[in-house]
């Protein structure tokens, strides 16, 4: 059953701060830090808005998110950022999935509870912004999964989502079913995470936050759906390895598809930094893996200086916020669509502009861990998902082995 409010333990004072409604990007003019960072906040989990699709009205959306980080309290952001009418949401909830099933709408019992926004029920969000929500007592596994829950009782207009999940998620049609713990009224699975762009715990022992900006190589296409084998979740389980006082959350914010310069598949990566970096809770380094996108797509970008110039606009942004970058290298693409000599040309220049040009705090060489070295143009076949671009869970486990930690915040 859900807790009601009244019901509620009370909470820390630094809990009990709720976040208001805040536009797309907002940040304090004073400390250059997002406006939703307090002290003891730190993210656990993100997905970037990559496009709309239709509303689905009258039904209860039961989004499975994965928790790198844990702790006694939770707060989640719900976003109608591409939205462009009102997002009203009847109910929301969270709970904890059971243990084991990855692929189950069934909460573990005693663990659903109401979110509230400024204390409400439920909460409309403007086209174009978020919604952070009230601090919600929960205490949330590390490593494991959790069941936020929405209910959108009209229709909004098209639906804000990330549509490359590789995780199962599940629709209930027929009215608000955003309570129930059973999950029996959840038939319908989908491969999207409809709504919901990120979920911050309370744990102040963890110094903030790493993001991943990134393409569907961040994304974690081709590995393993339900596994959590992308290569930011196997950067995370190395970084909850460290002693607590050098432990940082990791936040995903790759979108399959998406480039530097242009709009493809979600908001070019130079126009979500806001979004996606900068208004998350206490971001400390920012990781860069985009540019293949750029160089194979059409209208193909052969002008290495482009990707270059980006790559320092991105580094002067995220210094202005005091967060570190560290810049990854162009991972290969030979045997794929669309290689060309000409193309590669263009990787090699970008990649030793990332290694030797001294504009990022750290580099992280991606192409030299996963590259064949009989054959540097292409992806090692052990690596290799099978399309020539894409790693498998090995491939993206050798990527994450590719990061200095050192690099993402230094000594404490």
């Amino acid at each position: 059953m859900v807790v009601p409010r009244g019901a509620r333990p009370l909470l820390a004072t630094a809990l009990a701060t709720a976040v208001a409604l805040i536009p797309a990007g907002s940040a304090d003019a004073r400390t250059g830090r997002a406006s939703a960072a307090e002290h003891g906040w730190v993210g656990t989990w993100e997905a970037a808005a990559s496009g709309t699709v239709d509303a689905l009205p009258g039904y209860s959306i039961r989004n499975v998110v994965h928790a790198d980080v844990g702790g006694p309290a939770v707060r989640v952001r719900v976003s109608n950022r591409l939205g462009t009418a009102p997002l009203t949401l009847g109910e929301v909830t969270v709970a904890v999935q059971q243990t084991g099933s990855p692929k189950s709408p069934e909460a573990v019992a005693g663990t659903m509870r109401e979110v509230t926004f400024r204390h409400a029920g439920s909460v409309t969000v403007p086209a174009g912004a978020d919604a952070v929500s009230d601090p919600v007592p929960l205490r949330v596994p590390t490593g494991g999964n959790l069941l936020v829950t929405l209910y959108t009782p009209t229709a909004s207009g098209p639906a804000t989502f990330h549509h490359s999940a590789l995780q199962t998620s599940f629709l209930a049609s027929g009215g608000d079913h955003a309570a129930e713990p059973a999950g029996t009224a959840y038939t319908t699975s989908t491969g999207y995470w409809y709504y919901l762009t990120g979920v911050d715990v309370f744990r102040p022992q963890v110094r903030g936050d790493v993001v991943a900006l990134g393409d569907s190589i961040t994304d974690g296409s081709g590995s393993t759906s339900n596994a959590n084998r992308r290569w930011p979740d196997d950067l995370a389980a190395r970084l909850n390895a460290l002693p607590p006082s050098r432990r940082f959350g990791m936040l995903n914010a790759g979108i399959a598809g998406n480039r530097l310069l242009l709009d493809d598949t979600g908001p070019n990566a130079l126009s979500r930094l806001d979004e996606d970096v900068f208004s998350r809770s206490g971001v400390r380094a920012l990781i860069v893996l985009e540019g293949i996108n750029d160089i194979k797509n059409d209208p193909p970008q052969t002008d290495p200086a482009r990707i270059e110039d980006a790559y320092r606009r991105i580094v002067h942004r995220a210094h202005a916020h005091g967060i570190r970058v560290i810049g990854g290298t162009i991972t290969p693409f030979g045997g794929h669509g669309g290689y060309t000599d000409e193309l590669e040309a263009v990787r090699q220049a970008v990649n030793a502009f990332v290694r030797t040009s001294g504009l990022f705090d750290g580099v992280a060489d991606f192409d030299a861990a996963v590259r064949d070295p009989a054959d540097p143009h292409q992806v090692l076949l052990a690596y290799d998902h099978g399309d020539h671009l894409h790693m498998n869970d090995a491939g993206y486990r050798a990527m994450a082995d590719a990061v200095d930690l050192a690099d993402l915040g230094g000594r404490p």
